[in-house]
């Protein structure tokens, strides 16, 4: 008897566990839908010429604060160098979930624009937002990447920074800690001798992955670790700074995760 009735506690726990779950994800979905199209009129006038960028970027902050904050997150940034106002850098981090575009919206107050894949551009009214303020690259087209090169040289000589999640894509199987870097970030930073700024982002794959029944709110950690200088340096040296970076967060992630495990 007493067996039967925990089983069927545990049936329900898992059933409640589910529909917070779900309720959860809609109640993100909402939010981040809603508030676009409650902005609408504000982004079509400032996604409308290249020279109003940084007051999109700025509500790009608000939007990320206010959708963090309405799904239970905080975020807490350690920076171990601070950026300079002003100056244009290359932003790389580990990318685990759809909240690190929100999270490395809140890293810098210093206006950057993300490249990202095109295929995003697809999305209904998101897209829209999208494709006029990153740089979209279709990783299977050569002409693609020149693109973007130029793209973000033009960016960049406006005094903007720019992002780029270095793995290109969110890793299918989550035991992965880091996936392996692609050339983009490393080469734009050494043609361009901006510092690059490397990232690690703890929780964002834990609080909110792309499995639907995980997650739940808490504490969204980021640690900015001190600048790479890419001055002097050429494009024989985008494999060693490559590899540096990787380096770098690899092991400051697998470093966390067994202080984790240990308490």
């Amino acid at each position: 008897m007493e067996s039967s009735s925990n089983s069927l506690l545990l049936t329900l726990m898992k059933i409640f566990r589910y529909i917070f779950y779900i309720a959860w994800r809609v109640w993100f979905y909402c939010w981040v839908l809603g508030t676009i199209i409650g902005a609408l009129p504000v982004l079509i006038v400032v996604i409308s010429t290249d020279k109003l960028y940084p007051y999109f970027f700025r509500v790009g902050r608000a939007w990320s604060r206010t959708i963090l904050f309405v799904m239970g997150f905080k975020v807490k940034i350690e920076y171990e160098q601070e950026m300079e106002k002003g100056k244009s850098y290359m932003l790389s981090a580990n990318h685990t979930s759809m909240i690190d575009i929100m999270v490395m919206f809140l890293t810098t107050k210093n206006p950057f624009v993300f490249v990202g894949k095109k295929e995003l551009a697809k999305i209904p009214l998101f897209g829209s937002i999208y494709k006029r303020t990153c740089i979209l690259v279709d990783r299977d087209n050569p002409q693609s990447r020149k693109a973007v090169f130029d793209e973000a040289n033009k960016r960049l000589q406006s005094g903007l920074s720019v992002c780029i999640f270095p793995e290109g894509l969110v890793p299918d199987d989550e035991s992965i800690v880091l996936a392996p870097f692609k050339n983009g970030a490393f080469r734009l930073a050494i043609e361009h001798q901006i510092p690059l700024i490397p990232m690690s982002f703890y929780d964002c794959k834990k609080r909110f992955s792309y499995n639907f029944f995980s997650g739940g709110p808490g504490v969204l950690r980021v640690k900015v670790h001190p600048f790479l200088e890419t001055e002097g340096l050429t494009k024989k040296d985008i494999e060693p700074l490559k590899k540096q970076t990787f380096e770098l967060i690899y092991k400051d992630l697998v470093l966390d995760q067994q202080k984790e495990k240990n308490g």
